[in-house]
């Protein structure tokens, strides 16, 4: 069932049958009404162009979701902020990533890409035997906007079986790729009882910072509050400011004062 190209449809058809209900009228009453119906015609037009402009802001909002539980960060007065890791993961660089963890007594939360995860076994292993939280960010790394919930299903239970071959035991929250869902997504995950988590802080993709480890370090700590959740990208070789950024940004957490924890113990109040 494709919710998300149901809902689009319905509208359209609503819309344009609440056009032509007024339209018929008119025309029928008199041809000087024609401006008028040309107005109506383009009046349909822009109701038309900002409910598809709503869906697209939903689609891509972050602390907004229709259905079940979403987070992007948490209310609290404690000083915790929950870094986690998109992609991946890659044997390349999870020794220095995990390693720059355990300098700062810091626990991640990795979102891992179900195909990659298992090509990356041993990563995805170290990862699960350093005590860090894994979670789902899809198979195939798709974005999960007009797609079934059958396809959501899919993506999401094809990564759970890796994470689980891998001897993790704990919850699998789930992160959409690239932060994009609609209706068919939030629905499938709202009957499984699964928490959608987003973010409020994304260094590395604001363009201005993204190349300056230092900065992006910089603007974490200035901006981070408590309950804060952090994105970061470090497993491709592109995402090496990314990378250099993550110890930057752990001193800079921890000299604020902050512990470093996953966002189930965000969640759980820690």
């Amino acid at each position: 069932m494709n919710l998300d190209v149901i809902a689009g449809l319905s509208l359209v058809v609503i819309l344009t049958l609440a056009g032509l209900a007024v339209w018929r009228p008119l025309v029928g009453r008199a041809p000087r009404l024609g401006r008028r119906v040309v107005c109506l015609g383009v009046a349909l037009l822009v109701a038309v162009a900002l409910v598809g402009f709503g869906a697209y802001r939903l689609m891509n909002a972050r602390s907004v979701q229709l259905l079940g539980h979403e987070v992007a960060s948490v209310t609290t007065d404690t000083k915790v902020v929950a870094l986690t890791f998109d992609d991946g993961p890659s044997g390349a660089y999870v020794d220095a990533v995990l390693a720059d963890l355990r300098t700062y007594r810091a626990r991640g939360t990795f979102f891992v890409v179900g195909s990659t995860a298992e090509q990356e076994g041993p990563a995805l292993r170290a990862l699960v035997a350093s005590g860090q939280e894994i979670g789902n960010h899809g198979f195939s790394h798709a974005r999960l906007v007009f797609v079934s919930t059958g396809a959501v299903a899919r993506e999401v239970e094809s990564t759970d079986r890796v994470i689980r071959a891998a001897g993790y035991l704990g919850p699998i929250l789930f992160r959409p790729p690239f932060g994009k869902r609609l209706l068919s997504a939030p629905y499938y995950l709202w009957q499984h009882d699964r928490t959608t988590v987003m973010w409020d802080l994304e260094p590395d993709s604001i363009r201005a910072i993204a190349d300056d480890p230092r900065a992006m370090a910089e603007y974490v700590a200035e901006n981070a509050n408590p309950g804060s959740i952090v994105l970061l990208h470090v497993w491709s070789r592109s995402r090496s400011a990314s990378r250099a950024a993550l110890p930057l940004i752990l001193r800079a957490l921890t000299n604020k004062g902050y512990r470093l924890v996953t966002v189930t113990e965000l969640l759980n109040g820690a």
